[in-house]
């Protein structure tokens, strides 16, 4: 029996050049529209909002963000050099952090929104991390977090087949049983009503679940996967809104 992988394999795991940090880019934008429209426009009688990327990858969604927030501040945080060095051209500000240990480098009720973009489905202990961005946000600040959908649609039919669904993972070495070929280090996902569960346990109000579709569902399906996206519990890609309780 081997030993099980602890944080200091998985933080080997994330500097890997080759593991992916980034997500569809249809993803990014649908997320970026619904904390625009949360956040509002920046004026010059009202102070710009704070927006930490955690997790920011190669910094492409909080670039996204960036552009759908013009006047606020958008901050990628990331604990992968590799991943920094990558967002650094798109970004204003790129710092290292961690939403275990020390925590992130952010002082308390200190930020308007956090946008948590295909994070969640990597963590030990997400119930740890969302308390971390429950803390970092102000009361009434905005959490926008997108995960995998463990009950997309077609994860119903493949789990019907016997097969692995899409996005889970057995191993951070390989593939087995399940469609497609890259290693991602997913160790947990959720359905619609699991994930609406664990915000609210975390404290935070869910005002919204949407659906966004995966860049990795073939070519002919797309049309499909776009329409499935009007119905959360069966689309690619949950999005939740969440407001921190006071």
């Amino acid at each position: 029996m081997t030993a099980t992988m602890g944080p200091a394999e998985l933080r080997d795991f994330y500097e890997n050049p080759a593991v992916p940090v980034a997500s569809g880019t249809e993803r990014s934008l649908r997320q970026a529209r619904i904390l625009a429209r949360a956040l509002g426009p920046a004026s010059p009688g009202r102070a710009p909002a704070t927006v930490l990327d955690v997790g920011c990858g190669d910094g492409t969604a909080a670039q996204t963000a960036a552009r759908e927030l013009p006047g606020h501040h958008v901050i990628g945080i990331d604990w992968s050099q590799d991943a920094l060095r990558r967002a650094a051209p798109r970004l204003s500000a790129a710092v290292r952090g961690e939403l275990s240990g020390c925590g992130l480098p952010v002082a308390t009720a200190s930020v308007d929104a956090v946008l948590f973009s295909e994070v969640i489905e990597h963590l030990v202990d997400p119930d740890s991390a969302l308390d971390e961005l429950r803390r970092v946000l102000r009361p009434g600040g905005h959490l926008m977090l997108s995960t995998p959908n463990l009950a997309a649609w077609y994860n119903r039919a493949l789990l019907l087949a016997g097969v692995q669904p899409v996005f889970s993972e057995v191993s951070l070495c390989a593939i087995h049983g399940r469609p497609g070929r890259e290693v991602v280090g997913h160790l947990r996902l959720s359905t619609a009503r699991a994930l609406r569960g664990l915000v609210t346990a975390s404290g935070f109000e869910v005002t919204a679940v949407a659906g966004a579709p995966f860049h990795g569902v073939p070519r002919p399906l797309r049309p499909l996967d776009r329409a499935l996206c009007r119905i959360p519990s069966l689309a690619s890609i949950l999005l939740v809104h969440a407001r921190r309780m006071p």
